[in-house]
């Protein structure tokens, strides 16, 4: 195709700050019409970003002949449901993460893409932010050796949202999200992993509600083992004191470590080697966060490259979560 015009189902603070911006200033990009339930909400979000057309019906979306793809950025819930709509329109699909709820709802999305032959991208943009291929090409070159562990390290705070129980914070509700905080977040960084490593093949864990505060998970730990021999744990806690706060993803060579944070700006990455001691390096990536993914699936639409972000490789994620909470 020669331009790719965008039909954006839901408008959030995801597609607000984080996406939609990128899918009208990149070239042989524009966004044609977004839907939102709420008229008005759609009709500001539209007049705010200068996207022509607004609705509050996802029909329009699809039957509109100008329209080449689809971004989803509904609660994941939704995402099967309109993904397959999506495909059968003969649409491209862009879906927000975790791809799917379940497993079989991420299945039929490949399954509906497949038939329809259109491509299924899926959010995971840390493949493509620089800093993040920065440790990609660190441990390419060999700096830590061979990589023989990775460990996980993320504790948050409670924020007053969780406090106050607000029943719009879907994020934490099982029946939209998933699962909670762990899925929303946890996804990025196996993702990632799965970027540098290659697939899981084995994931246990333990998944448990201590605080009681919202429906959901609230701590989980695991461990994990990559096709390519690398083991790996983690731990995740969503109810620390604000002192206890943590985001860290290390990874331990046989001539050194890597370690880094995945969430939070600037991102810092520290690398530990007999060679050369610890050098360290700091990447603020440009905004919005998600367009250096956006220019490669707009890339791969116009025939001119390949997205590192798909339903084969979202999938896999949700398999190792699964695995992992279950």
């Amino acid at each position: 195709m020669e331009k790719v015009v965008w039909g954006i189902a839901g408008a959030g603070d995801v597609c607000e700050n984080k996406s939609a911006p990128a899918m009208y200033k990149i070239a042989h990009s524009e966004v044609k019409t977004v839907m939102r339930r709420n008229a008005a909400k759609a009709q500001d979000f539209a007049f705010r970003h200068g996207i022509p057309n607004f609705t509050t019906n996802y029909d329009d979306l699809l039957n509109d002949p100008d329209i080449n793809a689809i971004y989803i950025a509904t609660p994941p819930a939704s995402h099967a449901e309109l993904a397959i709509k999506a495909a059968k329109a003969g649409k491209a699909v862009y879906v927000e993460k975790p791809m799917a709820n379940t497993l079989e709802e991420c299945k039929a999305m490949i399954e509906a893409c497949h038939i329809a032959k259109v491509p299924l991208f899926v959010a995971y943009y840390r493949r493509a932010l620089p800093g993040f291929l920065k440790v990609k090409e660190l441990i390419e070159i060999g700096a830590i050796g061979e990589v023989r562990t990775v460990n996980i390290q993320m504790y948050k705070a409670l924020t007053e949202r969780d406090l106050n129980n607000d029943l719009t914070n879907w994020r934490v509700d099982p029946t939209i999200a998933g699962g909670g905080y762990f899925h929303d977040l946890a996804s990025h960084q196996f993702d990632y992993l799965d970027y540098l490593f290659g697939k899981i093949t084995q994931a246990n864990g333990i998944a448990a509600n201590q605080a009681h505060v919202y429906k959901s998970d609230d701590v989980v730990t695991a461990t994990f083992r990559f096709e390519n021999g690398v083991v790996g744990s983690g731990m995740w806690l969503f109810t620390a004191d604000s002192c206890s706060e943590k985001d860290t993803i290390t990874i331990v060579g046989s001539q050194g470590e890597i370690t880094f944070n995945c969430f939070g700006y600037p991102m810092l990455i520290e690398l530990k080697n007999a060679l050369n001691g610890t050098q360290k390096f700091e990447f603020c990536h440009d905004q919005p966060i998600q367009q250096s993914l956006v220019q490669l699936i707009v890339d791969e639409l116009r025939g001119q490259g390949v997205a590192p972000s798909t339903g084969i490789t979202g999938i896999r994620t949700s398999w190792v979560m699964d695995q992992i909470t279950h």
